[in-house]
């Protein structure tokens, strides 16, 4: 029973992309391992910017400075 856990930033991912990757990461199991769908588990976690780090910033701090650069 396969159970893939993906993080993202909370940055305007939609409705359609999380279904994409849900039906992809299904498929991908299936083709390479032979997992059946009825047992697969996706689970999509949005993680706020602010709890995201990334070379010792946050990635709300790494946004903000590619928008003034």
């Amino acid at each position: 029973m396969p159970y893939v856990h993906i993080r993202v930033t909370d940055e305007g991912v939609t409705r359609e992309q999380k279904q994409q990757l849900i039906e992809q990461t299904t498929q991908m199991l299936e083709r390479v391992l032979n997992k059946p769908p009825s047992s697969t588990f996706v689970v999509i976690e949005e993680v706020n910017t602010d709890n995201w780090g990334v070379a010792g910033q946050t990635v709300t701090a790494l946004r903000q400075r590619e928008k003034k650069g």
